[in-house]
């Protein structure tokens, strides 16, 4: 499976199982394993680079299990083919999006001008909490 020009995932790392999907279908949906269930161990994945590899596991993503495999379920379609091809296709994106290295956050310190505007807007705002309450009288 091709990712990149560079990255290229061979079949045998994919391990797709196939169940049945839940969702619209009839009485057909509970014959057919249409959903597909597709793992990527990104851990020991000899065909990604060791920065594409650390940027995919340092990820904090839900799909990602504590051994490093990559779980992606796919069930949008009910033919199993469309779903294997969206599956593939999610992982090819995901992998992508990890190509990238993130850019470095350069840090930077409020001006004046921004701090004063903070400080009075804060200040209205306590006016308009303070002209909410009781007017007390001493008589």
């Amino acid at each position: 499976m091709r990712v990149s020009a560079a990255i290229d995932i061979p079949e045998s790392e994919l391990i797709e199982r196939f169940t049945r999907a839940d969702g619209p279908g009839g009485q057909h949906v509970n014959r057919t394993e249409s959903a597909v269930e597709l793992r990527f161990d990104v851990a020991r994945s000899s065909a990604l680079p060791a920065a594409v590899r650390a940027r995919l596991l340092a990820r904090r993503d839900h799909r990602l299990s504590d051994d490093g495999v990559l779980v992606i379920q796919a069930r949008r379609f009910r033919e199993q083919p469309r779903n294997r091809e969206d599956a593939r296709a999610r992982l090819v994106t995901i992998i992508r999006a990890a190509l990238v290295p993130p850019k470095r956050r350069v840090a930077t310190r409020p001006t004046r001008a921004s701090k004063e505007r903070r400080l009075a807007g804060k200040k209205q705002r306590g006016s308009v909490k303070r002209s909410r309450g009781p007017a007390w009288s001493e008589d």
